[in-house]
């Protein structure tokens, strides 16, 4: 299970000044949305594999120094998570199943940009689409 603390990084501490409450707010509910995303996951593959965070809330000027950083991610606003998935399993079960992540208003980057993490956000990109392309 993924706990806030796990979502913070420690970048609720470091960072104090650029949390507000909508942040806290949008991080609960992205964290409450991986979980069972993941518990859906396990209950198929049965899979026992803990998942650490690769990315959660990363402040502005955070964001600006991350290589490859959207520069108006959804994790700024606390409403995205990278989610580790070294074999790309978590990954390919998503593409398979759409219609969790519809369920659970959960949207996918494409797994070919994100080799070795899962990305999911609580909010439609651009585009509209289930599964994007950043």
């Amino acid at each position: 299970m993924i706990t806030l603390n796990d979502y913070w990084m420690g970048r609720d501490k470091t960072y104090a000044a650029a949390l507000t409450a909508d942040i806290v707010h949008n991080a609960e509910e992205t964290v409450r949305r991986a979980n069972a995303l993941l518990n859906s996951f396990r209950a198929v593959t049965k899979d026992n594999e803990s998942r650490h965070v690769n990315s959660g809330w990363r402040p502005p000027d955070l964001n600006r120094s991350t290589p490859g950083a959207a520069l108006r991610s959804k994790h700024i606003t606390g409403q995205a998570i990278d989610i580790a998935d070294p074999d790309g399993d978590l990954d390919e079960w998503c593409m398979d199943n759409a219609d969790t992540l519809a369920r659970l208003s959960l949207w996918l980057e494409h797994p070919s940009a994100t080799k070795g993490w899962c990305h999911l956000q609580t909010v439609p990109p651009k585009s509209g689409r289930r599964v994007f392309y950043p």
